[in-house]
């Protein structure tokens, strides 16, 4: 958790301490129109491996194969979306890393050795009903009188208009 603490108390100092050095030395609309370059270019990026990763994930899902490493490749995909979003050179750094297919592949192929995948499950029994020993049997009826009254009972702790 301090990592994480860290980073994010870290981070915007780095990124506004860059963003200062940098317009000190080519100025402040160089600087601003570098920020809007990365974050136009890094989008259209996004939109070209998205749409790619999108479409080799629906056909293994055809298939019948499970799209893991597409799932993993579409996190890496918003988490770079998201940072090159955030102004600033670092997280522009940082951003294009998961967007380019050579980074992005040698960094997914690291997290996927670490990574099983399950298939899933059958989900049409619980697994009281799989074992067998916890099943309670039972009548159920409804007494109308019953209903009836509680009804009447919500029905008068509403609210008159």
């Amino acid at each position: 958790m301090r990592p994480l603490l860290l980073l994010f108390i870290a981070l915007p100092v780095l990124e506004m301490w860059v963003l200062i050095a940098v317009g000190s030395e080519i100025g402040a609309l160089p600087t601003i129109g570098l920020v809007i370059l990365t974050a136009v270019a890094g989008l259209t990026l996004l939109r070209r491996q998205g749409i790619s990763t999108l479409l080799r994930a629906q056909e293994k899902m055809r298939s019948g194969n499970i799209p893991a490493k597409e799932m993993v490749e579409g996190i890496f995909l918003a988490v770079g979306g998201v940072l090159l979003l955030t102004p600033g050179f670092i997280t522009d750094f940082f951003g294009f890393i998961c967007l380019i297919p050579g980074l992005r592949n040698l960094l997914l192929g690291f997290i996927l050795r670490h990574i099983s995948v399950v298939p899933p499950q059958d989900f049409t029994q619980s697994p009281q009903q799989k074992r067998g020993d916890d099943i309670i049997e039972g009548e159920y009826s409804r007494d109308e009188k019953r209903t009836a009254e509680a009804k009447h009972s919500v029905e008068d702790k509403r609210p008159k208009p």
